[in-house]
């Protein structure tokens, strides 16, 4: 004897996609609808409403009179920027954009035009940043931003269009440091385990245009950002290290820091006279350094809007959406435990055991999961079991970490996909038994042409009669070869270049479960 569905339920099941479609199919479809929207075009599109010539962003209202600049820097900023001209090219003076080496070219190949300015455009791009590194290419950009900013006056609009990878595209040492000192400071800074404050608070007391330094040149114009966010919990600081967010950094502070990691005796002269400047780091730079400029920043792009908007795709296919968190971190083997656990609470047949809620629990700490969301993810995935809810979809994202033991080719994704495979182990196959989908939403998972995976329970078994070795692809992090030898590739999540980034989304498919009723 099985519980009865809801009606609801079973008027979600006869729709003729939702039946038609495989959970493989309706994973990667949920996955698609994630991407699709926090496309570069699409984000600015919602977030500027155009009245005649006035344009509102955020509630506020700005008018346009043949006032507005455009600099912006970034992997999605060239979409950004064709969009904007687009909506309010008729007051657009002026442009820069620094954006990634062989982006046009790349996105002429690919068929998204549409992401490009028109050939006539008032923007000037300028590619930069090969293997997303500062360059003096990139570094041409950055100066040519801060000249164009410099010169604005109280009546002009600046728009800035910031995206991930910002940091590296736009790379403006304060004279006389140059670019490879600089460099050179942060990565000895980075290898000698400061946090990621610590060293956003040297990159910015060596840098004209971060933490804030954009906006202060820009004064006394009205600034606006626009965020694409890439970075977990969407802190304006950190994205793209905070060109139009102040941040003030005090060289005195720095000293203390760098003296704490014993690298105070090996700074480069030109470090050591920046850093000698007492004060804040704009004396010097620009008169009136007691004048700063104030920005309006706003994220128009993020994790969470994409899992929500894959929330809805997963609703139209018959699933129950539950978010668990847009900022899962930490460590893709614990990651991979939690995923698997929430598949086995979910997917018992009789009430689970109170071990398996207690170690759910016990992980969330440690891969960025607060409490409060395990309870509340844990609640409506038991009561869905226990009331015939049908199928439910947990989506989640941010970016997990891969500790490297091997020289394999694979990305933290399909390491994660594999590993959340074996952790489902036992459990029935689909359409009884969950998919698992682990993705990033630029389209490229480590070095690879891949996104990410798609897995299941049988995923251990499969790879066993195809001589497939699970526990040395592991060692070696070579999940991109395992998954490329497995089924003839069909398992690779691949699709293509997608002119974004708000890190990684991950989908775990929960098929309707009937309880027994004694």
């Amino acid at each position: 004897m099985f519980r009865p569905q809801p009606f609801l339920a079973l008027l979600g099941r006869r729709n003729p996609t939702f039946h038609k479609m495989s959970m493989d199919s309706r994973a990667r479809e949920i996955f698609r609808a994630a991407v699709e929207a926090v496309q570069p075009d699409q984000v600015v599109r919602q977030s500027l409403e155009r009245k005649n010539d006035s344009v509102i962003i955020d509630g506020r209202t700005f008018t346009l009179r043949h006032n507005l600049h455009l600099v912006g820097f970034g992997k999605a900023v060239l979409g950004m920027a064709a969009e904007v001209e687009r909506i309010l090219g008729d007051h657009l003076i002026k442009g820069v954009i620094s954006v990634p080496h062989g982006i046009q070219q790349t996105l002429q190949q690919h068929g998204k035009s549409h992401l490009l300015l028109k050939k006539d455009s008032r923007v000037k791009v300028m590619e930069g940043a090969k293997h997303n590194l500062p360059d003096e290419d990139s570094q041409k950009a950055a100066e040519e931003i801060k000249q164009l900013t410099s010169e604005l006056s109280e009546k002009d609009l600046l728009l800035v269009l910031i995206s991930g990878g910002g940091s590296a595209l736009l790379p403006a040492p304060i004279p006389p440091i140059s670019l490879h000192e600089k460099l050179d400071v942060t990565r000895r800074f980075a290898a000698a385990g400061s946090t990621i404050q610590e060293l956003n608070k040297v990159r910015r007391a060596l840098s004209l245009l971060k933490g804030g330094g954009l906006a202060h040149h820009a004064h006394p114009a009205q600034v606006v950002s626009l965020i694409l966010s890439d970075v977990i919990g969407d802190p304006l600081d950190l994205i793209a290290s905070g060109p139009t967010v102040t941040c003030e950094v005090w060289p005195e502070e720095v000293l203390s820091i760098l003296d704490r990691y014993k690298l105070l005796n090996s700074m480069p002269a030109s470090v050591m006279k920046v850093l000698a400047r007492q004060g804040p780091r704009w004396k010097d730079i620009k008169e009136d350094s007691g004048s700063s400029g104030e920005a309006l920043n706003v994220v128009i792009g993020s994790n969470t809007i994409a899992l929500t908007c894959a929330g809805r795709r997963a609703q139209e296919l018959g699933f129950r959406p539950v978010v668990l968190s847009p900022g899962v971190c930490g460590d893709v083997r614990l990651v991979s435990r939690l995923y698997g656990l929430l598949a086995r609470f979910a997917c018992s047949r009789e009430e689970p055991s109170p071990e398996i809620a207690a170690e759910v629990l016990r992980l969330g700490p440690e891969v960025g999961v607060e409490s409060w969301d395990l309870c509340r993810t844990m609640q409506v995935l038991g009561e869905g079991r226990n009331e015939g809810w049908g199928a439910t979809c947990l989506l989640a994202g941010g970016e997990p970490t891969v500790e490297l033991t091997g020289k394999g080719r694979g990305g933290r994704n399909q390491e994660l996909a594999l590993r959340v495979g074996m952790e489902l182990r036992g459990l029935e196959l689909p359409p009884q038994g969950p998919v698992f989908l682990s993705g990033g939403t630029d389209g490229q998972d480590g070095p690879t042409g891949a996104a990410g995976a798609v897995t299941d329970g049988g995923l251990y078994d499969e790879a066993r009669a195809q001589g497939l070795d699970i526990d040395s692809v592991l060692s070696d992090n070579d999940s991109y070869t395992f998954f490329s030898r497995l089924s003839a590739a069909q398992r690779l999540l691949v699709p293509g270049l997608t002119c974004t980034n708000v890190m990684d989304v991950h989908v775990l498919l929960i098929p309707a479960i009937p309880i027994e009723i004694r």
